[in-house]
């Protein structure tokens, strides 16, 4: 069994970082409004996720990942590593 670490972006201002062992139930889940954080939200779009071997590994990526600043998230979801790494220095630049 897999386990993902994923990001939700909620009605286009919020991120929401989780983790399950079923990506599309759980997604389905949200939008349904089935979980006690993301039941407020109306617009729920999957904008990113990982694959891992076990809960552990996505537990501590998801612990990571939330105590990421805004831009630091923008860059995973993009796909700009350069930017990602430049953050992941302090490096200010605007979110």
């Amino acid at each position: 069994m897999f386990w993902y670490t994923y990001i939700l972006f909620c009605d286009q201002k919020i991120f929401y970082v989780g983790i399950t062992n079923n990506l599309r139930k759980r997604v389905e889940q949200h939008k349904k409004k089935q979980s006690p954080y993301t039941k407020k939200f109306s617009d729920i779009k999957l904008v990113y996720f990982e694959k891992y071997e076990s809960r552990r590994q996505a537990e501590k990526r998801e612990i990571e990942i939330k105590k990421w600043s805004i831009a630091k998230k923008k860059s995973l979801i993009r796909g700009d590593i350069e930017l990602l790494k430049k953050l992941s220095k302090g490096h200010k630049i605007g979110e």
